[in-house]
């Protein structure tokens, strides 16, 4: 019995990482994304699987990726040799580190290791026999964002095999970052599994390595939050810091009694905004319907919001533009105009950042997610920011102003805490 018969694959990963093997045992999913904090042990995961799955698997090829292939060797490559050691099968790979590869000298079988510097050069990348099973993107984050990452896949996942694609990388700070925002994406061939170092068996990682996390826990927990536990901690620089990315399902949708509409008209070249909402309990927020258009002529708009189903619920809209909503009213909508003011954008903000939540169906309403969560406000220069609100990829959020109006000036919704908000 040779040694990597002996060790149970399962004792090598931490318990938080069971499922995630037993969903690539059942080939559940074509993508992982392993997101978590230092010590997760992620990496350690996707170097196991990996290795583990090409032994079992004779037509399985592997490729590693970083952003910068200088950052290759010192990384991923050593991550591979250990978990050659850990299963016991150091005696059947070949470490070549000057290309770098490594060979399992059975049957040829190959991992390689590339940095993205021009995902182009993945076009050419070839495997004697077989195909590229398993692909691994370590430190997914530093990718400029999935349109590169798509184009490598696309050179790589060539064949009728399964594959299984891993993103391990350190969340963010800012929740307007594209590795955050895709993921918070559903997908159905894509698992997402978050983890952290409290996880993880206390030996495997050593008595120093908690006591930094304790130390910083105590000393900067916003740091220790993003750093160690992998949440997303914002920049300091987001207007928001109450946004959840997350999918809203029918039955929720089936249950919202408190509807609440808005339009933002664009100028020129600015979008026309259409948006639907609701609340509970006055405290939190979803955003559920969304049409975002750029030069959208009246019957278009028409047609596109009346498959929400409206009726002739509500609708509050831009006040700035009478003609457009008096077309809308000659269409059968319910228009009312947004009675606005001195003050009212800065109100409206406030109130918004009041509530507890504000959960966006990042399917459903893709530019919502992105504008709430990308709206920051302008430095100053000088290590601090203006004051004021930035005019700025804001339709959407012009938009939702709108549909609460009259909610934020009966107070039956985002009941001001004045210290939350500065006032």
């Amino acid at each position: 019995m040779t040694e990597q018969n002996r060790i149970n694959f399962l004792d090598l990963i931490p318990p938080s990482f069971h499922s995630v093997h037993r969903d690539i045992g059942e080939c559940a999913h074509t993508h992982y994304a392993l997101c978590g904090g230092r010590g997760s042990c992620k990496s350690s995961f996707v170097s196991l699987e990996m290795i583990r799955g090409i032994m079992a698997d004779r037509n399985a090829n592997g490729c590693a990726v970083r952003k910068v292939g200088k950052n290759l060797r010192e990384s991923v490559f050593e991550q591979l040799v250990w978990a050659v050691e850990k299963l016991g099968a150091a005696d059947l790979w070949d470490s070549r580190v000057s290309i770098p590869e490594l060979v399992y000298k059975p049957t040829g079988q190959k991992i390689i290791f590339r940095g993205a510097d021009d995902p182009r050069k993945f076009r050419s990348v070839k495997c004697s026999s077989g195909y590229m099973k398993y692909i691994w993107y370590e430190e997914a984050d530093e990718f400029s964002g999935i349109e590169e990452i798509d184009m490598i896949n696309q050179s790589l996942m060539r064949g009728n095999g399964r594959f299984f694609v891993f993103y391990s990388y350190n969340p963010p700070r800012s929740g307007a970052s594209w590795i955050n925002t895709f993921f918070a994406k559903p997908r159905d061939d894509r698992l997402v599994h978050r983890s952290d170092y409290r996880d993880v068996p206390r030996e495997w990682l050593g008595e120093a390595f908690i006591a930094e996390a304790g130390y910083l826990a105590k000393t900067d927990p916003k740091r220790y939050a993003n750093e160690y536990l992998g949440e997303i901690t914002g920049t300091g620089a987001e207007v928001f810091t109450n946004i959840l990315l997350q999918p809203i399902d029918d039955d929720k949708l089936s249950s919202f009694d408190r509807i609440c509409r808005g339009i933002d008209w664009g100028y020129g070249a600015d979008p026309f905004v259409f948006i639907g909402t609701a609340h509970e309990g006055g405290r939190r927020l979803y955003i559920f319907e969304e049409y975002f258009r750029c030069g959208a002529g009246f019957d278009e708009i028409a047609e596109e919001i009346r498959k929400f189903g409206v009726g002739r619920s509500v609708i509050t809209a831009d006040s700035a533009e009478p003609r457009s909503n008096d077309e809308l009213r000659a269409r059968g909508f319910n228009i009312r105009p947004a009675k606005k003011g001195q003050g009212s954008v800065e109100y409206g903000i406030r109130r918004l950042c009041s509530l507890d939540r504000i959960i966006i169906d990042p399917v459903r309403c893709p530019n919502a997610a992105r504008e709430f969560t990308g709206y920051r406000f302008t430095p100053d220069g000088n290590g601090g920011f203006r004051s004021g609100y930035p005019d700025k990829d804001n339709h959407t959020i012009d938009a939702v102003r709108y549909a609460l109006e009259e909610h934020f000036r009966n107070r039956t919704i985002g009941c001001i805490d004045r210290r939350k908000l500065g006032l």
